[in-house]
Order: C-alpha cells, then structure tokens, then sequence
C-alpha cells in the first residue's frame, strides 16, 4: 500500500481562493484587511518567510505593511512601533518575525500586540482561549495542519492521535486542537521512553521534532494519517522533514510531503486569522 499525498499546495490555493473572496467583500465595504510585518536584523530565512508573507497579502487582496529595522533597533522602540500599529485602523494583524536580536524579549514583543490583533496566535491570551474553548486566533501551523487532516475526509472522533514534539508553537496548540476535535491525544517528547509505543497505536501522527527521522516506517500504524512539520536538510542538501517519508509512505494511509505539505498552510492561515479580524471589526 502506498500513502494517499495530502497536498498542502492544492489545499493553500483553495482556501486563499476563499480568503481572496472575503478580503474583495469586506474592501468593498471600505475595510480592506491589513496585516503588518515586522523584522529586525538580516536573518537570512526571516527575509524570505517575510517576503512570501507579503507577497500572499498582496496575491489575495490584503493590504500588507512590511517594515524592516536594524538590528541595533532597541526594544522601547520596537514596543512603541507595536503600540502605534496596535491603534492604527488600516491594520488588522501584526506580526513580529521571530527571531529577534538577543536583546529583545520576545515573550514581552509578542504580549505587546493587541489581542484583536495576534493573527499569530502567540499571545498568552490567545493560548488561554485555545485551552479553553473560546473562539479565538489559532496558531498557524496547527491549524494548517487540522486542516490537511480534515481534507483526508477524516473524522477524529474516537480516534487515537499522537503529537511528536512540545512546543508552543506547535506542538501544545496542535494537542489542544485535536482535542477540541474529539480525538484522543498522547503528546511524546524527548523524555518518552519508547515513542514508538505510542505512535503504533496512532490513527493520526503529527511530527513536530526539527530532527530527520523522527517517525520511521516501523514506528506507524499501517493505514494511519502522517502529519510531518518539519523541515530539515538531507545528507545532500534536499529538504526533507522529520519523517523518513520514502519508507513511511508504504505504510501510511495519508501523509504530507516535505515541501509541498504543512508548509503553504502556515502562511494560508496567516491570512485566514487576518480576515477574520478584519470581519470581527465590522
């Protein structure tokens, strides 16, 4: 048996068609949505995420607002420039491009951002109300990837779903979310003693380590959906995740490619969350 591809690329064009239709509704009632970027410094991969985030504004109907500084930008004056855009009617979303210089907090950059305004989903705020079921902004990558598993026709109901990772930004958020769908979640981490315990019982498996090879084929469940986060490098410089996909997708049922797979969702529901608080300002 050879995995059904879940593309990440097909989906993204379909919902930023829908998002495109939404951003043309709500500027010909005068209120174009608006995402603001920020970056500090020259991170090489920051400058390309930023650029492709623009451009999908751009591409989609949204107004975009991209400001870059210098490294040396103090963090009094990066707060100050978030309060200015925390109340400035053109935008909607703001995003600071992690990571920042050393001498910024982060924690106290991204609290700064007005919750009507966390189109990345960050904010402690914005975790409470995932943890609680309140309709908030979810983060992006999470939510890309709910979204791939639902395109499989999947109900999660009753089904077993392993979160490989625990992070904030991922793996956290991607637990809470597969439960709120109605799924029984285990979350491993690099202090679980046998992960793959756990992922062979896994109907649904999602990968979010930033290491090659996390999930091999002998570590899933025949027939299960295979959700891979990651982006790394092989041994020749091609991405790849952290899934050993060539081995991984004779065994899987659905699994996402590296590229081509969570990748365009992030930036999707980047856009998704700025609509929708353009539309909540109505």
């Amino acid at each position: 048996m050879t995995a059904q591809l879940i593309d990440g690329n097909l989906l993204s064009q379909q919902l930023r068609a829908d998002v495109a239709r939404r951003a043309a509704a709500l500027t010909a009632k005068g209120k174009q949505p608006g995402l603001a970027v920020i970056l500090v410094g020259a991170d090489p991969a920051s400058q390309v995420y930023v650029r492709n985030k623009v451009k999908a504004c751009e591409d989609n109907g949204l107004y975009s607002l991209l400001e870059k500084y210098e490294e040396t930008l103090t963090e009094a004056e990066l707060l100050a420039r978030i309060d200015a855009l925390n109340n400035d009617p053109k935008i909607n979303g703001i995003l600071v491009q992690m990571p920042l210089p050393k001498h910024i907090d982060p924690h106290k950059v991204i609290e700064a951002i007005s919750p009507r305004k966390d189109v990345d989903g960050y904010s402690v705020l914005s975790a409470g109300e995932l943890l609680t079921g309140l309709p908030g902004f979810r983060p992006c990558t999470p939510y890309g990837c709910m979204k791939l598993i639902e395109s499989t026709g999947t109900s999660l109901k009753g089904k077993h779903a392993v979160v490989i990772g625990r992070s904030n930004t991922v793996g956290k958020p991607m637990a809470l979310l597969l439960l709120q769908a109605n799924a029984t979640v285990t979350i491993c981490h690099s202090g679980t003693t046998d992960i793959g315990h756990h992922t062979r019982q896994a109907d649904v498996v999602v990968v979010a380590t930033g290491r090659r090879n996390t999930l091999t084929a002998d570590m899933i469940k025949p027939g299960a959906i295979v959700i891979d986060v990651g982006i790394n490098r092989d041994d020749n410089g091609k991405l790849c995740g952290d899934v050993d996909f060539a081995n991984a997708k004779e065994v899987a049922g659905h699994i996402t490619p590296v590229p081509g797979g969570v990748g365009p969702m992030t930036i999707t529901m980047l856009l998704v969350n700025t609509v929708e608080a353009a539309e909540r300002e109505l």
